[in-house]
């Protein structure tokens, strides 16, 4: 992290030590992370208990209009669940528990320090080794089915592209239920095995389908390793607050979203780089990135599980519906969960189209489809670490205003580039040095880049939010039901795509429509989160005033 990333850590550390109590301690270095003003730990333990009274029989809790100490549930009752999850090699129970790191124990340069410590290392090489597979595979399989799509299946490009984003979304919608039931009532640590031990086999299977040439198998592997990260995914974002001090949990998202996109990034590489080698190399690479996977999760300390008590329900239809009633009873929440999967439907949108839209609108091969994913993967990870630098603390909940205004100021101009494209410019398949010698190709390049660091700074306040606001009992749930709500959303847009396909519209004409859609939902998150506003003015407000002074001096 930045020098400045670490001023802003501590200053949340400074905000948490302002109460001797530890209590108030606990929530003073919450509100200063998240926004929050007024009201103590004590006003409002009741609403902490009745959540937890909640999970204890297997039922959902009431989510109230402030649940800060719903999130710190653990910490609250005394030798809880919560407690009791904190104490690891890398911290103790009093940091987990939601108390503010005191004395000598610094925590503020928490984006450097986590990396050398047991209860974050493990698990952030694990995700990272899941996601850059994850793309590996999907780009690998977008790449053959592109350009050579006579051996694999023979589907029209646009169309291959949506039914591999199709086939990864589909298990997300119908499993993400059991998937947090089972994440918030098993021990994390063995759940990760489990599901990195199943990544192995189902890399063996597409390694298979790779190698001779069965689209049916590595369709049916896409479609697996959607299962696999629907199960892993409230894993990854119900463990972080377990693990993590309030001052520590944004740097921590940051961390985990930088190096989500850097994975991806480098697995879009390696995808479209092992597809243009052979599908030999393609499926070596998907094996190996699967052990490596496996082996970090062997590090992963273990945890008491947040509900052990809990009942899963065997219908996913029924515990969907349950699911999302629960994230629904909060507004704040549901807006967190809204603004996340609107960013996965311009990402899924993005993904699903960059292949057509470099082959079709910017007449360009599979070399420039690259360069784009890995602008793409650059732009959010460096948003996502700039976001505790630009809004620290208090102000962090002000990005997601201003991330939305760069989505849509950026996509729009995307768009709009692609419209200004010659529809006979120059022959297809050009090449990258080709490609970047034409002037207005910049243009795109560079709309792309901005577009996609907006999106790194709107989207890590809104996980951090999301994950400090859910009770602990229900955590991986309430990650859960994000996870349903974004495939929804995904699934919209490959139904959105799919319709301007076959009607015949510029895929231009998405994205501009897409910019439209942006200004609608950034109205909808300010109208439903009054704190987004407050944010939004006080860090307005306080850069106003910093360049007030500079232009004294």
């Amino acid at each position: 992290m930045s020098e400045c990333g670490e001023g802003g850590e501590r200053r949340l550390a400074d905000a948490a030590t302002g109460s001797r109590k530890p209590g108030a301690a606990g929530e003073a270095a919450r509100d200063a992370a998240l926004g929050r003003t007024g009201g103590t730990l004590a006003g409002r333990a009741g609403s902490t208990n009745r959540a937890a009274a909640g999970a204890a029989g297997g039922g959902t809790a009431d989510i109230t209009t402030d649940a800060t100490a719903a999130a710190t549930a653990g910490g609250v009752s005394g030798g809880t669940t919560g407690g009791a999850a904190g104490r690891g090699p890398g911290g103790t129970s009093a940091d987990r528990a939601g108390r503010a790191p005191q004395g000598d124990h610094d925590t503020s340069p928490a984006a450097r320090s986590l990396l050398r410590q047991r209860r974050f290392a493990p698990f952030f090489w694990t995700q990272c080794a899941g996601a850059m597979n994850d793309n590996v595979y999907k780009v690998g399989l977008a790449t053959l089915v592109t350009f050579d799509a006579t051996r694999y299946g023979g589907l029209d490009p646009r169309l291959a592209g949506l039914l591999i984003s199709a086939c990864f979304v589909l298990p997300f919608v119908l499993l993400s239920a059991t998937a947090g039931q089972l994440a918030d009532r098993m021990q994390k640590a063995r759940l990760v095995r489990i599901i990195k031990s199943a990544e192995i086999g189902i890399m063996l299977l597409a390694a298979a389908g790779l190698l001779l040439h069965l689209p049916a198998v590595l369709y049916l592997c896409v479609l697996l390793m959607g299962v696999h990260s629907t199960f892993f995914g409230p894993v990854k974002y119900a463990y972080l607050p377990e693990q993590l001090a309030p001052a520590e949990l944004l740097s921590g998202n940051a961390l985990v979203e930088t190096s989500t996109f850097i994975a991806i990034l480098l697995g879009n590489v390696a995808g479209s780089v092992g597809a243009a080698w052979g599908s030999a190399w393609l499926a070596v690479c998907c094996v190996v990135l699967a052990l490596l996977g496996r082996l970090a999760a062997a590090g992963v300390p273990v945890t008491p599980p947040a509900a052990p008590g809990l009942r899963i329900d065997p219908n996913p239809l029924r515990e969907t519906w349950a699911n999302l009633r629960l994230a629904g009873r909060d507004h704040v929440l549901l807006a967190c969960l809204l603004g996340i999967s609107w960013l996965w439907f311009l990402g899924a949108t993005f993904l699903s189209s960059v292949f057509a839209y470099a082959s079709q609108v910017l007449h360009a091969d599979a070399s420039v489809v690259t360069l784009m994913l890995a602008l793409f993967s650059i732009g959010v990870g460096l948003g996502a670490t700039l976001c505790p630098c630009l809004a620290p603390g208090r102000q962090a909940l002000a990005m997601v205003a201003v991330g939305a205004l760069g989505m849509t100021l950026f996509t729009a101009d995307f768009a709009l580039a692609g419209m200004a494209e010659p529809a006979t410019s120059m022959a297809p398949d050009v090449d990258l040095a080709t490609f970047l010698r034409e002037p207005r190709h910049w243009r795109v390049l560079v709309d792309l880049l901005l577009l996609s660091v907006a999106s790194g700074l709107y989207s890590v306040p809104l996980y951090t939010f999301m994950q400090a606001r859910s009770p602990l009992t229900h955590r991986a749930r309430i990650v859960a039901a994000n996870n349903i709500v974004n495939s929804l959303f995904m699934i919209a847009s490959a139904v959105l795509g799919g319709i301007f396909a076959a009607v015949g519209w510029s895929l231009p004409a998405l994205f501009l429509t897409l910019a439209v859609g942006n200004v609608l939902m950034a109205a909808l998150l300010l109208r439903m989160v009054p704190r987004f506003r407050r944010a939004l003015r006080l860090w307005g407000g306080r850069v106003a005033t910093r360049g007030r002074r500079a232009a004294v001096r």
